[in-house]
């Protein structure tokens, strides 16, 4: 980098260089001549201008190209710190693969009704799931998808249904409510990977399950925009704290209020990647002790086309 900057400054000198010494060449040799060119009026304004035009043009395109050489840059350091992210968790997984099968191992020759034990198996259970679900993550990002007309409406009734189901079978139950449009028409379909999107949707329902009572409202709502359409899921739980909303997205990270609530700190990483691989984005909105709110955002089938 330091050598391309040092030929354009160069580039750019040497003609001056060169004049200046010839000039400074000829006045010290005591030889004295003149030039004199007469221009008509118009034509020298006219030259001027076009002169300064040009001037400009180079002035502006080489400060376009200084701001993409900047954007590519930026954009190689930040595949190049993904890249260097996802061999990190492969290799994680693969090293702790072995040292936790040899722990379950162990723990399955020991005594059942050994408290100690059970502790360990369980761990290294939760342990080896976390390790997968985090190569998953890591995978998801560069793996292909499947792309196809998608319906939200369905697909979030879909996950409300599911998460309903889970919450009856460990005898517990939240209050759903489900809005879409009807009129003019319908929400229309988004193209994508509908198990990826249907996982996103059903992280975020379940997150709102997950942290609020059975007395609070969740809220499904869906909407369209130009060219996109948008699913947000909104509850009366627990909130986050203000502080802890930008921080909530990245892998492993939780809330600090969500303790004693179960969660490993990829569910909203997860969602976060699958709409990103879809062109959307998602947003988020909390007040602690009052809600939160979060939405996808992504293209219509009909605008990808």
């Amino acid at each position: 980098m330091k050598r391309v900057r040092l030929r354009r400054l160069l580039f750019v000198f040497l003609p001056a260089v060169v004049c200046l010494a010839a000039a400074a060449a000829w006045r010290f040799s005591g030889e004295s001549r003149y030039l004199l060119v007469k221009f008509p009026l118009p034509t020298l304004l006219a030259s001027a201008g076009v002169f300064l035009s040009l001037c400009a043009w180079i002035a502006f395109a080489w400060r376009n190209g200084r701001r993409r050489e900047y954007a590519n840059g930026l954009k190689a350091g930040q595949e190049e710190l993904r890249q260097s992210h996802r061999h990190f968790l492969r290799r994680l997984d693969h090293e702790l693969k072995n040292p936790l099968t040899a722990l379950r191992a162990a723990a399955a020759s020991h005594d059942a009704d050994d408290p100690s034990w059970s502790i360990v198996t369980a761990q290294s259970l939760r342990m080896s799931r976390l390790l997968t679900d985090l190569r998953k993550l890591s995978e998801l990002g560069t793996s292909p998808i499947d792309i196809e007309e998608v319906d939200l409406e369905e697909t979030a009734r879909d996950a409300v249904d599911a998460v309903a189901q889970e919450l009856a079978a460990r005898g517990e139950s939240r209050s759903f409510s489900l809005s879409f449009p009807e009129a003019p028409w319908p929400l229309s379909h988004v193209a994508g990977d509908a198990d990826l999107l249907y996982s996103a949707v059903y992280n975020l329902v379940s997150n709102a399950a997950k942290y609020s009572g059975a007395e609070s409202l969740i809220e499904i709502r869906g909407s369209e925009g130009q060219g996109t359409v948008t699913v947000e899921v909104a509850d009366t739980g627990i909130g986050i704290p203000a502080e802890d909303v930008g921080a909530v997205w990245d892998e492993l990270s939780r809330a600090s209020n969500s303790g004693g609530h179960p969660g490993n700190g990829l569910g909203l990483a997860l969602v976060a990647t699958i709409v990103a691989r879809h062109g959307g984005t998602a947003h988020m909105s909390s007040r602690l002790g009052v809600g939160t709110s979060v939405s996808v955002t992504l293209p219509s089938a009909h605008s990808r086309a």
